[in-house]
């Protein structure tokens, strides 16, 4: 029998797919394995998919259209890429100033991809316990620009339940992508959010203060008020797919926003003459971290190959 579902979960060669209010696990036919996909997983959470049940396990016959995907490159200097969830309604990004840092670099590696996806994101300062007055002003100017570009940004603590109702007014009748670095509190903040889930968590390496991995695939979770989150892996690097170097600037809302003014149409903004957006960052009209952002992100796009070459 042929039914509709979604892929809950993804472990590479098995999935668990919700159809008709009960979990079927499933495995990929064969002739669609075959297919030249050019990602290292061809079914991603949140796809929906055809499948027959008539067997155990069911057989994936097909992947309906997705309306967009968060994607990265799958390794160093790869021609491949990893499909990490699809069909979203937004991306929050979990971060933390301390223990372990997760630097506006990755943030904007994210923002990038959610811009080039067309996929809204916001930002959630996780971890606000553990901030000195520096540190916590530090996170609030952070928070203050992110906003201001577009990508609402809310402080979170798991523990006292700071910023807990705010996300669940966020995350209801929506699906989320929850992804940041391992050790930030993703799990933590989310059985805060939701108690039910009983996501593994665990402290950070004392010795590194960096986060140790307790989540090996994406799974998809459904909320109680409404909505399902995607839990994913912990992230230690966003590898980005390779883009032409003058479309970067436009994933960048305050370049984007400038680029008209700019004297050339193909301007990376960079060191070419008559460039309205160093003009701009020269009078402090953009983030200098943003911009630092930009160009470690042009440099490191150079030197990739095309992901369909």
């Amino acid at each position: 029998m042929l039914q509709t579902g979604t892929v809950y979960k993804s472990t590479g060669s098995n999935y668990r797919v919700k159809t008709g209010g009960v979990f079927a696990d499933c495995v990929l036919a064969g002739k669609y394995r075959l297919e030249g996909v050019k990602s290292t997983n061809p079914v991603a959470v949140g796809d929906i998919v055809s499948l027959h049940t008539g067997s155990h396990p069911a057989v994936i016959e097909d992947v309906q259209e997705r309306r967009n995907y968060i994607v990265r490159r799958a390794t160093n200097l790869s021609k491949r890429t990893h499909i990490i969830a699809s069909n979203l309604d937004r991306v929050m990004i979990v971060a933390a100033i301390a223990k372990p840092r997760t630097s506006t670099g990755f943030i904007d590696r994210i923002l990038v991809t959610c811009e080039a996806y067309n996929i809204p994101a916001i930002v959630v300062f996780n971890k606000s316990d553990l901030l000195d007055e520096d540190e916590r002003e530090y996170r609030d100017e952070l928070m203050a620009e992110y906003t201001f570009l577009g990508y609402p940004s809310y402080a979170s603590n798991a523990l006292t339940g700071e910023g807990t109702d705010v996300l669940r007014t966020l995350l209801k009748d929506q699906n989320t992508l929850i992804i940041g670095h391992s050790g930030v509190g993703k799990s933590s903040l989310m059985n805060r959010i939701e108690p039910g889930l009983d996501l593994r968590t665990q402290d950070i390496s004392r010795k590194h203060e960096k986060g140790m991995h307790t989540t090996t695939f994406a799974e998809m979770h459904d909320l109680s008020f409404g909505g399902t989150v995607i839990d994913t892996p912990g992230v230690k690097e966003f590898g980005l797919v390779r883009m032409h170097d003058d479309e970067i600037g436009d994933y960048f809302p305050e370049i984007l926003k400038l680029k008209a003014g700019c004297r050339f149409n193909n301007c990376t903004h960079h060191n070419e003459p008559g460039c309205a957006v160093q003009a701009a960052l020269e009078e402090g009209g953009i983030a200098d971290f943003r911009f630092k952002n930009y160009l470690n992100i042009l440099e490191s796009n150079q030197y990739q190959p095309w992901a369909d070459d």
